[in-house]
């Protein structure tokens, strides 16, 4: 540690400035971005490849909203193959804390040294076991001290209550963790961040303040055929396009729930399986458990498919 509390082994022009290094770009350009992505197949469109060509260069995390299913996580997970960085994910949910999101003492092992130097002073036991042989680090955390390149995934912030996303905002600000016993820990490098997002609620606006928008809805017809093409091996170009139009259909129903890209892939995948070229309404309404997963949505698209099926 520095006198400053940084971790020792941060560049000095970073403990100066208070800012880490951004780094060299990872990415050339926008197309750059888009066949990196293509290379490990997922299919980009300009809006998503310019955001995280923007990420990468402003040094900014990115807040990808939209409905489930539609590439949010695969997104964070294909940069993080395409730029060889480790990915750490930090999954949210409600009752997330400190302790499972920045970092906790190691309380067994403090109260061990504790019992094992009984006679020394409490001075002494306290610079002794607030060091770094006792601290645990958990995602937040680990990615600032990560000396490696790093793809941070904070999946579904908006599970988390308005006053945890409070803890947040140090490290999406200013890439550094306040520990109050060993003081400031900055990053060694500036980590990709990535915040999915169902929009289960709103977010707080110090939140959004932080962050470059991108928002990932259904893909058009074209996108979503060229996905299942890429994502299901041995799948024919006409029965791709006919998973698509099909599933494209099913999303204009009022549905409790629309089925997903991931959802919409599983079908294609199980048609592949059992040897269907091409789906006739049999086929289609008795695999639509694997697209649909509330009865009511299963009904209603039932009724839709039978009358495709009836004559004008």
């Amino acid at each position: 540690m520095s006198s400053d509390g940084s971790l020792v082994g941060t560049p000095a022009d970073a403990i100066s400035s208070g800012f880490p290094e951004a780094g060299p770009p990872r990415f050339a350009s926008i197309g750059d971005v888009r066949s990196g992505l293509a290379g490990v197949d997922y299919l980009a469109d300009d809006g998503i490849s310019g955001v995280v060509y923007l990420a990468d260069r402003l040094a900014k995390p990115v807040l990808v909203e939209g409905p489930a299913g539609t590439g949010k996580t695969e997104l964070a997970k294909s940069v993080a193959r395409v730029t060889g960085s480790r990915l750490i994910r930090l999954q949210c949910y409600e009752g997330l804390d400190e302790s499972k999101a920045l970092y906790e003492w190691n309380y067994k092992k403090q109260l061990l040294r504790i019992q094992a130097d009984a006679g020394r002073s409490w001075e002494q036991l306290e610079e002794d076991i607030f060091s770094e042989d006792f601290l645990l680090t958990r995602p937040l955390l680990e990615a600032i001290r990560s000396t490696e390149p790093v793809v941070l995934l904070v999946d579904e912030v908006d599970r988390l209550e308005l006053e945890t996303e409070a803890l947040l905002l140090e490290v999406l600000s200013e890439y550094q963790v306040s520990i109050p016993e060993l003081g400031t820990v900055r990053a060694h490098q500036i980590p990709l961040v990535f915040l999915t997002s169902n929009a289960t609620r709103e977010l707080s606006e110090a939140l959004k303040r932080r962050c470059l928008y991108l928002h990932i809805d259904y893909p058009d017809l074209e996108r979503e055929r060229s996905i299942i093409e890429t994502r299901v091996p041995g799948i024919s170009q006409a029965l791709a396009d006919q998973v698509a139009r099909i599933v494209r259909s099913i999303r204009t129903l009022e549905l409790k729930k629309a089925p997903s890209v991931s959802e919409t892939l599983d079908w294609a995948r199980t048609l592949v399986v059992l040897g269907i070229a091409s789906v006739d309404v049999d086929q289609a309404r008795d695999t639509l458990h694997i697209l649909l997963k509330y009865r009511s949505d299963i009904e209603r698209a039932e009724k839709e498919l039978a009358g495709v099926e009836s004559p004008d």
